[in-house]
């Protein structure tokens, strides 16, 4: 559990059975299909990359209209989908694929991107990150070129450009310093040095990359006019319904229109018009705010803005992660500081958090596009943005989770409604700005029947508007304060939502609760909740044959929806659960409610995709609950439909000998036809972040943080590091005792078919 992954959440928002508004609207139900995962890895090969110089937009090539997409999905003549054999669970510190697969290291940490910067030496004396690749590889997307790598080509399957995220970097816990990236592992006493912030802070953010296949294996283009990072430090507008309001003024920006930076970048979505999207996930935690902040905000009349601070997570007093505001009295410095200590808010940095935790736009293929961070879609913890099957003439609906303990789903429909030609247009910022700029912003009820209604968040509700725990002033604060606004409407908290994807095909929203250690049976606190039809799991696990800890949802689950006659603007929609995570040996009527076997086994899912190609679906883990018997994974299944499964009674005894009764509704149970585990990672990684070409012969998937768990003090020492990958495996500097980096593998198939099949 990471430090942001806390519960934030105090309302008393009412739980199923608790549930007395009338639903809204019209409901259905959507049956049919079967559910499923499958997949596995091989040991890395090094591939060497670097590029720079300037990117130049592109021209459109682009194939058969976006409507007619989904009918082209599946497995193709002679193929079978899922037909490898399911990798074993491994504790080894490699990266494991199926036999017939291999798979290679691209793109590492710290790897130049332009022909200037020199090779990553990885012993702590590197400089120049801002040239290099960054840290925490994260969510991904790739972008076809044409064979010059001049022009936009959707179908180029033999050269395209990566979208990476850089979500964080690997710290011992409760020390601030990037240990891995200082030749000592940094300080950890305030002030920090600015030469070792001044290193740190370009590790985030999104790298741009351009690839290519050479004789069927891929590798970084040197030299691309296209490479380029995204940092904390790079300006982006504001844009939307919060640009130019009060609560987006800083000493930066006075007018309220831009902010620097793009920070803890995690999941991410692609746009049908081409363009790459990036979710701004546990970003309150680099700042901090004074002691006596509180009393120094009702002062300046502000005395609300300390509701939202809290309900984010930076009470007053909070320490930051990195210590980065002591760098200095400078900008760069000063604004990981929301302290008021200005006159007014156009003199400080009161108001910098307000300017993270948003879905950002970015053309992969023109960097001299505007970079946009999308404020209709609302402020929280994102993690990915799923956008639900795209028809011309109907609005769009674009699907997002809030990352963290008793969090919501949301959902985003635009004003605008589709036009095909938009996803050919060159200007694809400002078709952005037609779909992403207007809409309305929807926050998920569960209900106990398997129904389920979408709450828009609206200053006209009656339940925002006259809200005792927060006076929105308007709809902009509405989305700035998305979280408050989700509490009003009562809507439901669930277990950490974190990615979600939508079936190419039948369209129905998938996404991945990946635990939730707060979820309980009978709750003692506020930040605790009771066990729900839609999170009904509460259970006690031993890690390594220790003593049981304490009870929650341990090994997340993955819930799925069926909006109401299909329609991404409906207002109601279906629900059940796909899988349940359990290990296979664990209680079938109380745990391992999906029957899992030891081939598809699984813990924590995060990572979550659809192949377009083979319509796969792909789930990656971030566990530390089964890592005593595996280290993290992905598997692949072919999904079926909402109602497939059967409804099922959960019953806990109360401390008082009554009992407690939980209906849920588990999705058919898979088989070795459906599901399978297709890689296993390094020690100490999370599996994440998936890409495929267009062709569906290369995967791209992210090894993030191998061996992260390190103090400073230790970093001379590598029979103390938990990994050496990808080192180990021969990429880059440092051989068998290298320190670990995060990185970029593509797996391709040895017979050159697709992967899955």
């Amino acid at each position: 559990m990471h430090d942001d992954d806390i519960d934030l959440n105090s309302s008393a928002n009412p739980r199923f059975n608790e549930v007395l508004d009338a639903r809204l609207s019209r409901r259905g139900l959507l049956r049919g299909g079967v559910g499923g995962v499958a997949g596995a890895m091989l040991g890395c090969l090094p591939l060497a990359g670097c590029g720079g110089g300037e990117a130049v937009a592109a021209e459109s090539a682009t194939p058969a209209g976006v409507d007619k997409q989904a009918q082209h999905i599946g497995p193709g003549r002679g193929e079978k989908l899922l037909s490898f054999p399911a990798v074993p669970k491994s504790v080894e510190d490699l990266v494991t694929v199926p036999e017939g697969y291999t798979a290679t290291v691209l793109f590492a940490l710290g790897d130049p991107l332009d022909a200037t910067t020199p090779a990553y030496r990885n012993d702590g004396s590197d400089a120049a990150m801002e040239r290099r690749a960054g840290d925490h590889h994260d969510g991904m997307a790739y972008f076809g070129l044409d064979p010059a790598g001049r022009l936009r080509d959707r179908l180029g399957a033999a050269r395209g450009l990566l979208a990476i995220n850089h979500e964080a970097t690997s710290q011992g816990g409760g020390e601030l310093a990037s240990a891995f990236v200082h030749v000592n592992g940094g300080t950890n006493t305030l002030p920090r040095p600015a030469a070792e912030i001044d290193k740190e802070v370009p590790l985030h953010g999104i790298s741009i990359v351009e690839v290519r296949a050479k004789r069927r294996r891929f590798e970084v283009v040197p030299g691309s006019r296209h490479n380029r990072r995204i940092t904390p430090l790079t300006p982006f507008e504001i844009a939307g319904p919060a640009r130019g309001n009060a609560l987006m003024v800083t000493a930066w920006s006075p007018d309220g229109t831009a902010t620097r930076g793009t920070l803890n970048n995690c999941g991410n979505g692609e746009t049908p018009w081409g363009t790459y999207l990036s979710g701004e996930e546990n970003w309150a935690g680099y700042f901090t705010r004074g002691a006596a902040d509180n009393a120094a905000r009702t002062a300046a009349g502000d005395a609300k803005s300390v509701a939202s601070l809290n309900r984010y997570g930076r009470s007053q007093g909070a320490a930051s992660r990195h210590g980065w505001e002591s760098g200095g009295a400078g900008e760069p410095y000063a604004r990981w500081d929301l302290s008021v200590k200005g006159a007014s808010a156009a003199q400080d940095y009161r108001n910098e958090l307000n300017g993270f935790g948003w879905i950002v736009e970015v053309d992969p293929y023109d960097q001299r596009a505007a970079l946009k961070k999308r404020t209709a879609l609302g402020r929280f913890a994102h993690e990915s943005a799923a956008f639900g099957l795209v028809k011309e003439g109907r609005p769009l609906a674009v699907y997002m989770g809030d990352d963290s303990r008793g969090e919501y789903i949301y959902k985003f429909v635009s004003a605008a409604s589709w036009r095909e030609r938009d996803a050919w247009r060159r200007d694809s910022i400002a078709v952005g700005d037609k779909y992403l700029d207007h809409g309305k912003l929807y926050v998920a009820r569960f209900n106990a029947d398997g129904s389920g209604d979408w709450i828009e968040l609206d200053i006209a509700n009656p339940a925002i508007a006259g809200y005792a725990g927060y006076a929105f002033a308007d709809q902009a604060d509405v989305l700035v304060n998305a979280r408050l606004a989700a509490d009003a409407v009562g809507a439901t908290k669930m277990d950490r939502p974190e990615w979600c994807a939508v079936h190419p095909r039948t369209g129905e929203i998938y996404y991945t609760l990946t635990n939730n250690s707060n979820r309980k049976v009978q709750p003692s606190s506020s930040s605790q909740a009771v066990v729900d039809a839609a999170n009904p799991r509460s259970y006690s696990d031993s890690f390594a044959g220790g003593p049981a800890g304490s009870p929650g949802n341990v090994n997340g689950h993955i819930i799925r929806m069926a909006e109401t006659d299909g329609r991404g603007d409906a207002v109601s929609f279906r629900w059940d659960v796909y899988l349940f995570g359990a290990q296979a040996d664990a209680d079938p009527a109380t745990i391992n409610l999906s029957s899992l076997t030891d081939d598809q086994d699984f813990s924590s899912p995060d990572g979550l995709w659809f192949s377009p190609s083979t319509g796969l679906a792909w789930i990656q883990t971030d566990d530390g609950a089964y890592t005593d018997r595996t280290n993290c994974m992905m598997l692949a299944g072919i999904p079926g439909r909402v109602g497939d499964g059967q409804a099922v009674r959960l019953s806990y005894t109360k401390s008082d000998g009554t009992t407690l009764d939980v209906d849920t509704y588990v999705g058919k149970k898979p088989d070795a036809g459906t599901l399978k585990r297709f890689l296993v990672g390094p020690k100490d990684c999370e599996i994440t972040g998936l890409a495929e070409t267009p062709d569906g012969r290369a995967l791209f998937v992210n090894i993030q943080h191998p061996g992260e768990t390190i103090r400073s003090a230790d970093v001379g020492d590598p029979s103390k590091y938990l990994s050496h990958w990808p080192g180990n495996a021969g990429y880059g500097a440092g051989g068998a005792t290298a320190r670990p980096r995060s990185a970029t593998i593509v797996i391709t198939k040895d017979d050159g078919g697709r992967i899955g099949t």
